[in-house]
């Protein structure tokens, strides 16, 4: 509140200035980061807060926002309702997490014909405090998932310029690796191995549980076999019992397009519980490759098989869209 005073005004009127708005904060999705290490160690962000409106009609300058980089394929939940507040899936992609408080009016606002003097102001209104799940989701076009030990850390290794750890027991893959594929002249894909799964892995069973949210991103999904356990009495147990924890952990990530990969065929009964497995699919209408990832025997021909599947897909998305007139 604030009244002019000048010497050869004897009429000054009110004027206060407004208060300046605080500033937002905002997560930009920054294509040079990988991790969420940074927010690890910085757990508050705070943006400026405005500037207090003066005398001779000076309103208040606005605070400064806060930026906060996070990797492509971050998502931000509010932590108390779990609302999801963004999915940053593109590079450059912002989001306003927290918006600043509104600034308070002064008195110069509320001069009106018959109060030429007003004697009142309106306080700012608080800016918003949020408390929120931060999540980094890998950012990939195929997933392979299977049993531990079926030979995914060996396939993406050999289908690409990924160097997994690679080891003859369970659990060698502890973080998903991502690799990218080139099947074509200037063609490529990106393909995650995911550690592998068991079941139970829907309850956080394994290591399997912590990383399916990264399929939930993929547009196909391999399902390696390894041909080498397969049981003649029951040859589709592993695949039912790994799209069962699929189904109860997610059903939209059950209903991806999958690929149906039986490994390991250099091996005299791989290559014979291979060919079982080719007819069970078959009467399914699955799709179905049996390779050797040690030998790469059969990789070229499921490479393309990959590719046409992608193209395939992305089309239906985009046939889907136009329909919804997105």
């Amino acid at each position: 509140m604030s009244f002019r005073r000048e010497k050869f005004v004897p009429r000054g009127g009110p004027d206060g200035g407004d208060g300046g708005d605080g500033g937002d904060v905002v997560a930009v999705a920054d294509p040079q980061l990988t991790t969420l290490l940074d927010l690890r160690y910085q757990r508050l962000y705070r943006a400026g807060r405005g500037v207090h409106g003066k005398g001779k009609d000076q309103h208040g300058k606005r605070g400064e926002g806060k930026i906060i980089p996070v990797p492509v394929g971050t998502t931000i939940r509010d932590a108390e309702s779990g609302e999801l507040l963004a999915d940053l899936s593109e590079p450059g992609q912002r989001v306003v997490i927290a918006r600043g408080g509104k600034g308070g009016r002064g008195n110069a606002r509320f001069v009106s014909s018959t109060n030429r003097s007003p004697r009142k102001v309106q306080p700012g209104l608080p800016g918003e405090e949020r408390v929120l799940d931060v999540e980094l989701r890998l950012l990939a076009d195929v997933g392979i998932i299977g049993m531990p030990n079926a030979g995914k850390s060996t396939l993406i290794s050999v289908i690409s310029a990924a160097r997994p750890k690679i080891a003859d027991y369970p659990f060698t893959t502890l973080v998903p690796n991502l690799g990218v594929v080139s099947y074509g002249e200037g063609k490529t894909f990106v393909v995650a191995d995911i550690p592998g799964l068991i079941e139970g892995a829907h309850r956080g069973e394994g290591l399997g549980y912590k990383f399916l949210k990264h399929v939930s991103r993929t547009s196909v999904l391999i399902h390696l076999l390894d041909a080498a356990r397969v049981q003649e009495e029951d040859p589709l147990a592993d695949w039912r019992a790994i799209n069962r924890e699929l189904e109860l952990f997610d059903p939209a990530l059950a209903a991806k397009p999958q690929i149906v990969v039986a490994n390991k065929i250099d091996l005299p009964e791989a290559r014979e519980t291979a060919a079982l497995l080719k007819e069970k699919f078959a009467a399914m209408s699955v799709p179905f490759h049996a390779i050797s990832a040690a030998t790469h025997e059969g990789l070229r021909e499921l490479t393309f098989s990959i590719a046409r599947k992608l193209e395939e897909t992305k089309d239906k998305r985009d046939d889907d869209r136009a329909a919804a007139g997105i």
